[in-house]
This record gives C-alpha cells, sequence and structure tokens, in this order.
C-alpha cells in the first residue's frame, strides 16, 4: 500500500455512518485522508476517535461555496468520496427542501471544484432506491431510474448530475449505487437500530404496513471495503451496484433482532405505510463482482449479531441522541 501514502483523498460526509466506516478503512489503507462533514444530527466524530490524529478534519457544509473552494485549494486532493448527503426517506417526506439543497446543490458545488482543481477521480456515492421498486427479477446498471421519495429523488438528481459532468466536461466520475447499509455506528433513525434500542428498552417497535417490504441488506464494513476497491480497480465513466444478495422482509429482520435479544415479538407495532413506500430493491451485483473482483463477505445472521452486540455495548452513544430521537420517533410513527 505504499503507493497511497502519497494519494491524497477528499471525504465527505466522513462522519457519517458509512463514511466514517470508509474513512477507518482508508487510514488503514495508509491514504492521507481529508474529512468534509457539517456534523448536522447524523454527523459524529466519535465514529473518528480512533483514527482522528491521522486525518485533517474540516466542519464544512458542502453548500458552502467559499468554503468548499479554500479546502480545494488548500489540500489539492486527487480523489474526491462524495458521502455527504440527507439520506432518510421519512425526513425527506417531512421536510424535503434540505434534500434538494444538499444533495444536489452540494454536490454541484464539489463537481464544479473537482472540474477546477483537477481531481483524478470524482466517486460518487448514491443508492439502489433511485431505481425505485422491483416486483422481480434485479436492478442492473442499465436500469432506469425511477425514484419514488423526495430523497430519492434527489439522490437520482446527484447520480445524473455527475454523469453529465463526466459526459459534458470530461470529469473522471465514477457513480456507486450500495443497498441497503447496516451495521455499527447507525444513527437510530434507521430500521435496525430503532428495532435494537426499542428492544431494549421493552418499548413497542413501529414497523410499516405488514412488515413485508423487502430489502437487500449490506454490512456498511463491506460496503466500504467495495468503495476502496472501486478506486483501485473500477473504470472512469462506469456505474458499479454494490449489494450482498440477501434479501430480507422487514419483518424478517425485526424478528431476528427480537430472537438475539430473547424479547417477545409482542413488542411489534405495525403503523401506518409510510406514503409511497417502495415494497422490493434488489441489485444485480454481477458487474462488480466480475470487473472488480469484490463480493460482499458477511452473511446476515453474523452481520446483524455484530451489530446488536455493538449497540448493547455502546447504548452510552445511544442516549446521547436519545432528546432529538425522540421528538423525530413522535413525528413519524405516533409513538
Amino acid at each position: 500500500m505504499d503507493k497511497n501514502k502519497e494519494m491524497k483523498i477528499l471525504v465527505t460526509g466522513g462522519a457519517g455512518f458509512i463514511g466514517s466506516e470508509f474513512v477507518r478503512q482508508a487510514v488503514k489503507r495508509d491514504y492521507k485522508v481529508i474529512v468534509i462533514d457539517k456534523l448536522t444530527y447524523a454527523g459524529d466524530l466519535r465514529r473518528l476517535e480512533e483514527v482522528i490524529e491521522k486525518i485533517r478534519f474540516y466542519k464544512t457544509d458542502i453548500c458552502q461555496k467559499k468554503q468548499i473552494e479554500t479546502i480545494f485549494s488548500t489540500e489539492k486532493p486527487k480523489i474526491i468520496f462524495h458521502f455527504a448527503a440527507e439520506t432518510h426517506v421519512d425526513r425527506s417526506i417531512l421536510s424535503p427542501q434540505a434534500f434538494l439543497k444538499t444533495n444536489i446543490e452540494g454536490t454541484h458545488n464539489l463537481l464544479e471544484y473537482s472540474l477546477k482543481y483537477g481531481v483524478s477521480r470524482f466517486i460518487n456515492i448514491i443508492t439502489d432506491e433511485v431505481y425505485g421498486e422491483i416486483k422481480k427479477g434485479k436492478f442492473t446498471e442499465n436500469s432506469p431510474l425511477v425514484p419514488n421519495s423526495p430523497y430519492s429523488v434527489s439522490k437520482a438528481s446527484q447520480d445524473m448530475l455527475g454523469r453529465a459532468y463526466f459526459r459534458t466536461y470530461g470529469l473522471p466520475v465514477i457513480t456507486v449505487r450500495p443497498s441497503n447499509n447496516y451495521g455499527t455506528w447507525q444513527y437510530p433513525e434507521k430500521l435496525i437500530p430503532v428495532i435494537i434500542l426499542k428492544a431494549l428498552n421493552d418499548e413497542p417497535i413501529p414497523v410499516y404496513g405488514d412488515g413485508s417490504n423487502i430489502r437487500d441488506w449490506l454490512y456498511v464494513e463491506d460496503c466500504a471495503e467495495a468503495v476502496l476497491e472501486i478506486i483501485e480497480k473500477g473504470k472512469v465513466g462506469e456505474i458499479y451496484n454494490v449489494g450482498s444478495g440477501i434479501e430480507k422482509k422487514n419483518i424478517e429482520v425485526v424478528r431476528a433482532i427480537l430472537s438475539l435479544l430473547k424479547k417477545p415479538e409482542s413488542l411489534i407495532q405495525f403503523v401506518k405505510d409510510r406514503p409511497g413506500h417502495d415494497f422490493r430493491y434488489s441489485v444485480s451485483t454481477e458487474k462488480i463482482e466480475k470487473e472488480i473482483g469484490w463480493k460482499a463477505k458477511t452473511g446476515f445472521d453474523e452481520g446483524i449479531e455484530k451489530t446488536v452486540n455493538w449497540y448493547f455495548k455502546n447504548m452510552d452513544w445511544v442516549r446521547s441522541k436519545l432528546r432529538e430521537l425522540k421528538k423525530y420517533w413522535k413525528r413519524v410513527y405516533n409513538l
């Protein structure tokens, strides 16, 4: 990994859930890492404690053009890994404007300065939700984008904007579309940490509709590894799906966690379904397996057990988020 010691990379959203896992892995591979994060409710420097002495951190909003240009001109990064985003579907339904601003306007700023300062790669981290739902089969990288929520619309816009900068201006963009990530340090607004936290407290666990919605569940360590493999082996202008191939209904995930925690299924409380709730996501990983040689390593049983154990041991971190969380849960689930 000696070649990485002189490779300066900039990671946006590097104090977030997936971004921080990526930063920790990139440091282990000897990349010189610069992190930009606004530190909203979803960002937390505690995720970076083990590597904080080895990175350079900027508390910055990607929508602030002057601040972003100063960082580009000062640091002169070679590769941009763009993880920064407003990410939660429910919040996008409640307040879509923040998603449009950060995910589109913020991305535009980064693309502009990447072009101006001649970066060698721009890795645009999107989501499988841009494809919309699929009843049978799997989405390939050539499937049309049919987003169905304000969140996925903003991410589809980010996706297309990046590819337009590649086609129009020659900016070396690579597009990555991961499936549903889960794992350690995830903010408890997403399904799995909500289940864990509420089960540990013997509180009602909200499940949308009848819990039959299906997702491809990808352990966060595998996702970060895939992105690193893509930068080292991927091709400019290409799109890569990143998934595990492990599909689970939401209700199956809930029951698996309750079983691990030895909690009763009577805690499950079905709530009014999310507006426009996509039924199933599923992505083909044939391309990344063939071209990059990457495949997810973590099975669901292993990943969910690691995740549950981590939350059990780190409840102090979760409790530090409770004030904001309780307001949010009441607003979304009416619980």
